[in-house]
C-alpha cells in the first residue's frame, strides 16, 4: 500500500517526538511491504519566524493532499508571555482544524496493566477503564467572535453553535457507541448555557434513530468529578470544544501520565492524528520527553486512516511491551528512565522482531 503522509514537527518537542513515530512507521511499512511518502510542513511558532503565518497556505495545500496528517505540537514561551502578540502559535491549530474541517476529536483513554500504580486514583477504580471521548473540535467558544473593549478592561469570547455541527458530531459518537458497548453520555451544561440546551435538545432528536443505545446526559461538572470517582461507568463521550478539551486533560491521570494519550482527528479533506499534551517547552532538546503518545497516534493512523487493523496492533503491542517491561521515559519510569530516542529504538526493534 502507497500511504502519503504530511508530517508537522512543530514546536517544543514535537520534532523529538515524531521522529520516534516516523520510525515507527517505517518500521510497520518494512514489516508489512507498505511505501512510505513523507513530507514535512511548518506549523506553529516555527512557521512564524520563517512565514509570518502559524498555518501557511503551503502547509494547507500538502495537508489537504495527503492520506493522513501527523502532527506534533504547537506553542512557545516568548509568545505565551506576550499578551500583546496579535499572531500566536496557538492560531495555526485552530486554522489548521478549521480549514480542512477536522470537526470530530477522538481520545481514548485506557489504563495500562502495568501503570496502575502510577496513578493517583486508586487502582480498584481505574482497572480496565476504556473509554472513547468525542469531542466537537471547530465550533464553540474557540472559534466565536471575541474582543476588548476601547479602554481594554473588558474582554468577550461568544460560544457559538449550529444545529448542523452538533448533528454531525453526535452523529458520529452514536456509530462509535453502535460498534462498543451501546453505552453513550453527552456531556452538556444545559442548566445554565443557551448552547447546551441547543445541544440536548439536537441529541434527543439523534438518539431517536438509534434505539439500542443507552444514552444519558450529564453536566459538565459532574462529568468532571464522575470521571475520577468512578470512570467505569462511562464507554463513549461526547461533548463540545472547551468542555473535552478540559476533560480529556483530567481524564490523562487514568492513564497515569499526559505523554501516553493520543488523538485522531477525523475531516472533510484528510484526517490528522497527534499525541494530546502540549509542546512541553522545558524538555525541548533534552531527548526525555514521553513519545508514547505519538506512537500510538501512529497506531490510530493505521486504523482509521488507512484500515490496517494488524499494523495497528503491532503497535499498541510494542508500546504495552515497553511498559510492562519498564522502558519509559522519566515521566513513568522512577527507575532507569530511558531517552526519548531510546524508547523510540525499543519500539521498533520489538516490531521488527516479533512474527506476523
Amino acid at each position: 500500500m502507497n500511504l502519503d503522509i504530511t508530517v508537522l514537527p512543530g514546536d517544543g518537542i514535537g520534532p523529538e517526538i515524531i521522529e520516534q513515530a516516523e520510525k515507527v512507521v517505517l518500521a510497520i511499512a518494512e514489516k508489512f511491504g507498505h511505501k512510505i511518502q513523507f513530507t514535512h510542513a511548518l506549523v506553529g511558532a516555527v512557521a512564524i519566524d520563517e512565514t509570518g503565518k502559524p498555518f501557511p497556505d503551503e502547509t494547507f495545500e500538502l495537508c489537504k493532499r495527503s492520506d493522513a496528517v501527523l502532527f506534533g505540537a504547537i506553542g512557545d514561551p516568548k509568545y505565551d508571555n506576550d499578551p500583546t502578540a496579535k499572531v500566536r502559535p496557538e492560531q495555526g491549530l485552530l486554522a489548521m482544524r478549521k480549514k480542512l474541517g477536522l470537526y470530530a476529536n477522538v481520545r481514548p483513554v485506557k489504563t495500562f496493566r502495568s501503570l496502575i500504580e502510577k496513578s493517583p486514583i486508586r487502582p480498584e477504580i481505574i482497572q480496565d477503564v476504556d473509554i472513547i471521548v468525542i469531542r466537537e473540535l471547530t465550533g464553540g467558544i474557540y472559534f466565536g467572535e471575541k474582543g476588548r473593549s476601547a479602554d481594554g478592561n473588558t474582554a468577550f469570547d461568544t460560544n457559538l453553535y449550529t444545529r448542523q455541527e452538533i448533528d454531525r458530531i453526535v452523529r458520529l459518537a452514536c456509530k462509535y457507541a453502535m460498534n462498543r458497548s451501546k453505552k453513550l453520555t453527552i456531556v452538556d451544561k444545559a442548566n445554565v448555557l443557551e448552547t447546551s440546551r441547543l445541544w440536548r435538545e439536537t441529541s434527543q432528536d439523534i438518539v431517536k434513530d438509534f434505539p439500542e443505545l443507552e444514552t444519558d446526559y450529564m453536566f459538565v461538572d459532574n462529568a468532571a468529578m464522575q470521571i475520577i470517582q468512578n470512570p467505569k461507568q462511562f464507554d463513549v463521550m461526547v461533548t463540545e470544544n472547551m468542555f473535552g478539551d478540559i476533560l480529556t486533560d483530567e481524564a490523562s491521570v487514568i492513564s497515569g501520565s499526559l505523554g501516553l494519550l493520543p488523538s485522531a482527528s477525523i475531516g472533510k479533506l484528510t484526517s490528522l492524528f497527534e499525541p494530546i499534551h502540549g509542546s512541553y517547552p522545558q524538555a525541548k532538546g533534552k531527548d526525555i520527553a514521553n513519545p508514547l503518545g505519538t506512537i500510538l497516534s501512529v497506531a490510530m493512523m493505521f486504523e482509521y486512516a488507512f484500515m490496517l487493523d494488524t499494523e495497528s496492533k503491532f503497535i499498541r503491542e510494542a508500546v504495552s511491551s515497553s511498559l510492562d517491561n519498564n522502558f519509559t521515559t522519566e515521566d513513568i519510569s522512577d527507575n532507569n528512565p530511558r531517552k526519548t530516542s531510546e524508547v523510540g529504538d525499543w519500539i521498533v526493534n520489538y516490531i521488527l522482531k516479533k512474527n506476523i
